[in-house]
């Protein structure tokens, strides 16, 4: 993708990333961590937030730093660094809420044409995968390195 993002660092062999958002709200630190859930076939959950005063990850936050896009294109350039040390499996991502979700479905939607350029995307929706389409209200996602 070629896409303006965040330089970001890694940690924690190649699970976690970090970077900060820089907007009207000031600089925030974000965090992206990749969980193994499945083995067969492996999956990968991505969760995604502000780091909260804890070290947590918090993904209820809403920053609102007017940088969406420059996010969602570093979260998904992650996802290629991380496939290149873990191999190219699922990506399984889900809001903390169906407005958060349908937040990141937004963003792909918007950046579609760049995304698929890298990516298989299925959305989930009424308990079945289907190959991702603009304007379904998915429940999740999955994503896949071409």
């Amino acid at each position: 993708m070629n896409l303006e993002r965040y330089n970001y660092s890694t940690v924690n062999n190649f699970q976690d990333f970090i970077f900060y958002s820089d907007g009207p709200k000031g600089k925030i630190k974000k965090v992206i961590r990749y969980t193994k859930i499945r083995d067969n076939p492996v999956t990968y959950n991505l969760a995604f937030g502000d780091e909260n005063r804890a070290g947590l990850i918090s993904d209820s936050v809403t920053s609102n730093n007017k940088d969406k896009d420059m996010i969602l294109a570093t979260v998904a350039n992650t996802i290629n660094v991380f496939c290149n040390h873990y191999g190219d499996h699922f990506i399984y991502a889900e809001g903390s809420t169906p407005s958060r979700t349908r937040l990141y479905q937004i963003g792909i939607n918007r950046l579609w044409e760049e995304i698929r350029k890298d990516f298989m995307v299925w959305g989930y929706k009424n308990g079945n995968w289907e190959d991702f389409k603009s304007n379904v209200n998915y429940e999740a996602f999955l994503v896949k390195r071409n």
